[in-house]
């Protein structure tokens, strides 16, 4: 078991392979569009059309932070570094399910969006005889 500031770092070092990857996929497809440009003899397009610079690092940012976020939080539950990056890498849709997920309060008292539980959802009403009508003259 990872110490929590270990399992952070980790966690922190998972986002931002993640990120590079994403920075990879952007570049490449640059890269593919100038070739492209190439062979026609056309333009060559800028960087700038595929990376923007304050976005992708304030992104960046984000993830990593949210990678170590996330190994902090589950420090206990990681068992060796490969989680942990694992953990952090996948940090922004793990964090995003555990806040989806349904705590028990929530499942006995009413749904998280406000829904009551015990109350069946409305059905749809069947299509009048005009509307079938329609959908058999389309």
């Amino acid at each position: 078991m990872l110490t929590w500031s270990e399992a952070m770092m980790c966690g922190a070092g998972g986002g931002l392979i993640a990120e590079a990857i994403v920075t990879f996929g952007r570049l490449r497809a640059w890269q593919q569009a100038r070739h492209a440009a190439r062979i026609v003899a056309g333009e060559l397009p800028p960087i700038g059309a595929f990376v923007d610079p304050l976005a992708d690092s304030l992104a960046a940012l984000f993830r990593v932070v949210l990678g170590g976020m996330a190994g902090w939080l589950l420090h206990s539950e990681v068992t060796g570094v490969y989680a942990a990056v694992t953990v952090g890498a996948s940090a922004p849709a793990l964090l995003a399910q555990l806040g989806r997920s349904t705590t028990a309060d929530s499942a006995v008292l009413g749904s998280p969006r406000g829904r009551d539980l015990s109350t069946p959802p409305a059905q749809p009403e069947p299509p009048g005889p005009s509307a079938v009508r329609e959908e058999a003259s389309s």
